[in-house]
């Protein structure tokens, strides 16, 4: 399956996966990263992915080992040959409604308490799980996984494949208010969509506002985090992936291949070059043009300059001593 090379036991059974300090009997474990190391000489478990350079000091526990090329990868193989073992949600509950103009394909699950409104295209082999609304003519692609308490609102679209977790809100109203000369704030309709292309994970809690008008663009192979914000036509590029608590202003638009840590902060109206990579907790207040570009800080500035920067920033009450010395002196 995985084009490994087989080192031990070849008769070893495997029934599930586990953790390399944990392991057990059956259990197929793996190292990737050696900081691990220490573990491959004591884990019961029964077989062990390792890359194919992996040279042990000691004489390794498990009865097996398996050398490949990538081991996460592998390992990413074998999990989902497990996960298609858990149970699916199947049928149509009768619990659930489902309007009669709504369109469900072949093989798909509507769960207890779920609601499909008018309109509302569900693609072949698609798992609508309990307590999930969609609304009024939205479309949901196939072989998508759509988990409990899932909201889409009205005109969203879902490409194939696309998996939301428990909470996710698709096509909430965007943050968009005009304000009045008597100081208070009229509401600007929000006429948009949203648009998740194939292939996409949204987190669990994580919020994608519609359009005010237009759509808010989720790209192909995204990879969203929980208690992610995205706000109204906004445009997040092909397999760029975001950590949990980032958050994006409205029509912002972030490039192919992003890579966003966690609390990450974007104001609206800027434009961040494909392959750019923002640390944690930075923030972002101008547009990236420099494709591969590595940002650090709040203002967010090139990774390299941060890390110097914060180097002479801790020492500044010495620095400051230094120089009161120094003009003393002089």
């Amino acid at each position: 399956m995985l084009g490994g090379t087989l080192e031990g036991d070849g008769e070893v059974l495997v029934s599930k996966p586990g953790k390399i300090e944990e392991g057990g009997p059956g259990t197929l474990t793996f190292l990737a990263n050696l900081r691990y190391e220490q573990f491959a000489y004591t884990t019961p478990a029964a077989a062990m992915l390792v890359s194919r350079d992996f040279s042990p000091t000691q004489s390794v526990a498990a009865a097996a080992l398996i050398r490949v090329d990538d081991v996460y990868n592998s390992l990413r193989i074998l999990m989902e040959k497990f996960n298609g073992q858990l149970k699916a949600e199947s049928g149509i509950s009768d619990r659930s409604f489902v309007h009669g103009e709504a369109v469900l394909g072949q093989n798909v699950a509507v769960g207890m308490f779920s609601v499909v409104e008018e309109g509302a295209k569900i693609g072949d082999g698609t798992q609508i799980h309990a307590q999930v609304f969609l609304g009024k003519n939205v479309s949901v692609g196939k072989h998508c996984t759509i988990y409990p308490g899932v909201k889409v609102y009205h005109d969203c679209i879902i490409g194939d494949n696309c998996i939301l977790h428990s909470n996710v809100v698709i096509g909430s109203d965007g943050f968009g208010f005009v304000p009045q000369t008597d100081g208070s704030f009229r509401k600007l309709p929000q006429l948009g969509n949203v648009v998740l292309e194939a292939d996409v994970e949204i987190g669990a809690n994580t919020t994608i506002d519609r359009a005010t008008m237009g759509s808010t663009f989720i790209r192909q192979g995204v990879k969203l985090d929980n208690l992610v914000m995205v706000a109204h036509n906004v445009d997040l590029g092909e397999h760029t992936v975001v950590a949990a608590q980032a958050g994006f202003a409205g029509s912002t638009k972030i490039g192919k291949h992003c890579r966003i840590g966690g609390q990450a902060g974007f104001v609206g109206h800027i434009e961040v070059a494909d392959g750019t990579q923002v640390q944690a907790q930075s923030g972002v207040a101008s547009s990236v043009k420099e494709s591969g570009t590595a940002l650090y800080g709040s203002p967010a500035l090139p990774y390299g300059d941060y890390l110097r920067s914060y180097a002479v920033f801790k020492k500044l009450p010495e620095l400051y001593k230094k120089i009161n010395e120094l003009m003393k002196k002089g």
